[in-house]
């Protein structure tokens, strides 16, 4: 006898409460295997699969596409232990649908990457039937006076790894396969959609002037006023909407102030370009500048730091989880390297690369993007020079890099055209002044202009 078991979203850990639906896996009627995926879900921290802990066939799903889902909520219900009438009367097929339904009892894993087996996770669907799902053949043609040549198959890749980008083309009509991506390798990333959608919108409100216009030429008559487009809403919700508030937050109850400082970075790329020796692994820029803030924070704790308001009491924090900012095609996501302190430049760069390639698949698990205490952003990529940034609350500094450009600047009492760099550093006054917060960025750029006196902090 079947047993009808509800299927929630579980607790997914960080303090997360909700969640958005961004893909079902599954449909109702299909049969699935214990810990098998059955729906995609946003959550403000990653996009993570959610296994269903049951074996059996879905009864039904809970939320559209888009929706947002409490933690608790139904996802899908299972009857567990129930064979469809089709699996069931073939009996070619009845051991395919005992061998899936075998587990009814779940496993009581909960996420895939948080506990459930990656071979669990990848079990093949099956729907009922007991076998995988046929393509649906088209209508026959009409009968004709001449044969119609089938048309030739399309086979052109999409280069897509985000869901979201594939929904909102979906949702849009667009065709991925006219877009040209901007991403890396071709990828189509958020912005190529949103990009074609604009020139479609114009193209489209162009092309209704210019009737609209002809028409009052043929006729003598007044072109009739073009209605204004309607202004474009866009919810503040998953990643968007913890963003926001954690930068209102910081806003609220963070009183900051900034400083910068230009500095000669001309010896810190040639000291990079002599650690990448052929053979070696490679050593960015971006984790040179985070071992020199491991060292400055080693000299000026106190800026590792976070304010208990409850308490009112500063607590310096002994490790340095170093954040770093990370452009992906969902946003702006900052990944946390763990024990920074205690990594080497080398180290650094393998663990930040590692960390930036799985931001931008969608992978990052809660774990890796909070409790950071102090922030690294490097907004030279952008093309700008300087920048105020707003704190990552609740850490207590963010150092600030801009582009790296030649300049002309007095060196050695001459002037030259060196590699100058500007740098500014947000502080949370409250745990320290502006004398601490000086020295930290002055100790900062005397590293960026002489790599040599981090020798000193080995």
């Amino acid at each position: 006898m079947a047993v009808v078991r509800e299927f929630t979203l579980p607790d997914l850990g960080e303090g997360l409460t909700e969640a958005t639906i961004v893909q079902w896996l599954v449909e109702v009627g299909q049969v699935v295997a214990v810990d098998q995926p059955v729906v995609e879900v946003e959550t403000a921290k990653a996009m993570v699969e959610v296994p269903c802990p049951y074996g059996g066939v879905v009864t039904a799903r809970f939320g559209e596409e888009g929706a947002e889902v409490p933690v608790g909520a139904p996802l899908v219900t299972v009857a567990v232990g129930a064979v469809p009438d089709d699996l069931a009367g073939d009996s070619g097929a009845s051991g395919t649908g005992a061998a899936v339904l075998e587990e009814a009892a779940g496993s009581g894993n909960v996420l895939v990457g948080y506990g459930t087996s990656a071979a669990a996770a990848r079990r093949r669907r099956v729907r009922p039937g007991g076998a995988a799902p046929a393509q649906e053949l088209p209508s026959p043609p009409e009968p004709s006076a001449a044969p119609v040549a089938p048309a030739a198959p399309d086979t052109r890749t999409v280069a897509v790894i985000s869901p979201l980008v594939r929904r909102m083309a979906r949702e849009n009509g667009l065709d991925l396969r006219e877009l040209t991506g901007s991403g890396r390798d071709g990828l189509i990333l958020r912005s190529d959609v949103e990009r074609a959608i604009r020139e479609r919108e114009t193209a489209t409100a162009g092309a209704s002037v210019a009737d609209v216009v002809g028409a009052a030429s043929v006729t003598g008559a007044a072109p009739a006023t073009v209605a204004a487009p309607e202004a474009e809403r866009i919810p503040l919700k998953g990643m968007r909407g913890a963003a926001a508030e954690k930068f209102s937050r910081s806003r609220r109850e963070i009183p900051d102030a900034t400083c910068w400082v230009d500095a000669d970075a001309t010896e810190l790329l040639a000291a990079r370009r002599a650690m990448n020796v052929p053979g070696t692994p490679k050593v960015s820029l971006l984790a040179l500048l985070a071992r020199v803030c491991t060292a400055a924070l080693a000299r000026y704790p106190e800026l590792n730091a976070t304010v208990d308001t409850v308490t009112r009491e500063i607590v310096r924090l002994p490790a340095v989880h170093l954040g770093f900012a990370a452009q992906t095609d969902r946003g702006l996501i900052v990944p946390v390297v763990r024990d920074a302190h205690t990594r080497t430049v080398e180290q650094l760069s393998a663990e930040m690369a590692r960390l930036t390639g799985t931001a931008r698949s969608g992978g990052l698990s809660p774990a890796e993007l909070t409790h950071g205490t102090f922030t690294l952003n490097n907004y030279g990529v952008f093309g700008v020079d300087g920048s105020t940034p707003i704190i990552n609350h609740p850490e207590a500094a963010m150092l600030g890099v801009g582009r790296i450009a030649a300049k002309p600047w007095v060196h050695k009492g001459e002037l030259a055209v060196r590699q100058v760099v500007q740098l500014s550093f947000t502080f949370d006054h409250r745990v320290c002044d502006g004398a601490t917060a000086g020295g930290f960025l002055r100790f900062v750029a005397d590293c960026v202009e002489q790599p040599a006196l981090l020798l000193r902090t080995l």
